[in-house]
């Protein structure tokens, strides 16, 4: 998966408008039990209480069966466990989705194909859920524009509630200005409507992408790369008569604008 993957990584960035038509092929046996053996142990288990360990014990099997499902078009993700963490510096609490292992294991590998073709697409001012990119990076060019460029006021934002508002129209339509392979979109749009349970009552996810899942993060950028970063570099930037800058670590933000600015 590897070698293909990297193909896939020079075409993305030779051709930033090229569409993938054959992906979800990639999610072979041998890519999904690297994908299995890559997950962390230990972890939450979903709703159907199956651990990393416990499907372990018959690997081949199990990602066989996986498999032949993905091919056959029958495979979709059950609905996560909705558990609720605390916030940081708040008396409020976070939703979070925890997601059957082999719906993790899916899910890293749909994952590993994304962050393939869109990294070459994320522009700088990105930060967040990037491989070898990280808050430190973040906060060290915030602080560089902050001391060597002149600022005339920096504004801080959080989008308030992001990840469980996240439009699936939209964000399936961003996918498509990349993604041409049906079979991986279906797989994404299942996730994307897969619901939750929360105290044994099963509820429709219509919007969102809960956070918790390993597939999250990802979609996240991508979308807003699209509505946040692309529109302050194509319509923000022009509008300014000074610089403005952005540094975006996942749906945190802070713009920054030199003086002149409309």
């Amino acid at each position: 998966m590897e070698t293909k993957l990297l193909r896939i990584a020079e075409l993305a960035k030779s051709d930033p408008k090229m569409k993938f038509t054959s992906l979800a092929h990639l999610l072979n046996k041998e890519a999904l039990v690297k994908c299995h053996l890559e997950l962390p142990n230990k972890r939450a288990a979903g709703i159907n209480g199956t651990t990393k360990e416990q499907y372990g014990e018959s690997l081949e099997e199990n990602i066989e069966d996986l498999v032949c499902r993905l091919k056959s078009k029958s495979y979709r993700p059950v609905p996560v466990r909705r558990m609720y963490i605390p916030k940081l510096n708040s008396d409020k609490k976070r939703p979070l989705g925890i997601p059957e292992h082999e719906d993790k294991i899916v899910q890293k590998g749909i994952t590993k194909i994304l962050n393939t073709i869109y990294e070459n697409d994320f522009l700088d001012c990105s930060f967040g859920f990037h491989p070898n990119r990280n808050c430190h990076d973040a906060l060290k060019i915030l602080n560089y524009y902050i001391e060597k460029r002149t600022v005339n006021y920096v504004v801080d934002v959080d989008i308030k509630g992001f990840f469980d508002n996240v439009d699936h129209t939209w964000m399936m339509e961003f996918l498509k200005l990349r993604i041409a392979d049906p079979n991986l979109l279906r797989i994404i749009g299942r996730f994307l409507k897969g619901g939750y349970m929360e105290e044994g009552k099963q509820y429709k996810t219509d919007n969102g992408t809960p956070q918790g899942g390993v597939i999250s993060p990802i979609l996240a950028n991508v979308y807003l790369h699209y509505v946040l970063d692309l529109w302050f570099e194509k319509r923000v930037r022009k509008q300014c008569k000074g610089q403005a800058y952005i540094v975006r670590y996942a749906d945190d933000c802070v713009p920054r604008k030199q003086p002149k600015c409309a």
